[in-house]
């Protein structure tokens, strides 16, 4: 995902951060504005959880420390998503926001900033560049200051932050209801968002855990761990023994959040 940019400072964000990151240092832009970032979180330091079509907003927070000659006004920030140890990034490892961050001024010296980050698994213009697959999981954080004239200041290694394709788990259990000691057989389903095709899709070979909790009880205790299909079908066969509840629960990747289904009520006669 580019850097959109709509102001004149975000512009020169937008258009000659990503450009000037792209080329040798001796072709890149001016130097920029003497500033330093700290205190930078993105979503709260939660993961950002995309599905596969509707875009995904979230706030950055961040401290910019600047001289007390420099006009704030006159200065314009954007929180980055990065990946690489170095500054030739293309556009699939920059993740940033489509408008410079909002400051306020706490002293002469120190602005207090937030940005929104927009992610969008299916573009919605020509100029929108969509998530595909390879870019869920970790993110080192960065920053890039700009003034008027052009100029631009770098940081990186501000922290890190998740990106994660959401997922989704099902469970039923049959038949219902059922006699006691007889067999149930408990299927279900985990999917999670497929960025490169703006749908949802089986998750193959993941272990999920069945549970059940007995009626009039709060604790949910772990029967058996099976794995997924080829297609993310889960299935599989337990005596019923008491009126209670079924689900499923899965633990989550580095790229996939953690799912819980929707319990099953089995009644036992």
């Amino acid at each position: 995902m580019r850097v959109r940019a709509t102001t004149t400072v975000a512009a020169v964000i937008g258009a000659v951060a990503l450009s000037a990151l792209a080329v040798p240092a001796a072709q890149a832009a001016p130097a920029g504005p003497a500033v330093t970032f700290s205190n930078l979180k993105v979503n709260g330091g939660k993961p950002v959880v995309v599905g596969p079509t509707a875009q995904v907003t979230v706030t950055a927070t961040y401290t910019v420390t600047k001289p007390a000659s420099l006009n704030p006004n006159a200065l314009g920030t954007v929180p980055v998503l990065y990946r690489g140890a170095t500054l030739g990034l293309t556009s699939d490892d920059l993740i940033g926001g489509d408008d410079a961050g909002t400051c306020t001024t706490v002293s002469s010296t120190v602005l207090k900033c937030t940005a929104k980050i927009q992610f969008r698994p299916k573009a919605t213009s020509g100029e929108d560049i969509d998530l595909v697959n390879s870019q869920a999981g970790s993110w080192k954080l960065g920053a890039l200051a700009a003034n008027e004239s052009g100029g631009l200041t770098w940081q990186g290694g501000l922290g890190a932050a998740k990106l994660l394709r959401a997922s989704k788990l099902t469970a039923d259990a049959t038949p219902e209801p059922v006699k006691k000691g007889k067999t149930l057989t408990v299927t279900g389903k985990l999917s999670r968002a497929n960025w490169d095709n703006n749908t949802y899709a089986g998750y193959s070979a993941q272990p999920v855990k069945l549970q059940f909790r007995k009626k009039g009880s709060t604790t949910y205790t772990t029967v058996k761990t099976i794995k997924t299909s080829t297609t993310g079908v889960l299935k599989t066969t337990v005596k019923a023994t008491a009126d209670g509840y079924f689900r499923y629960t899965f633990a989550g990747t580095s790229t996939t959040p953690a799912a819980t289904a929707t319990a099953d009520f089995v009644d036992v006669r």
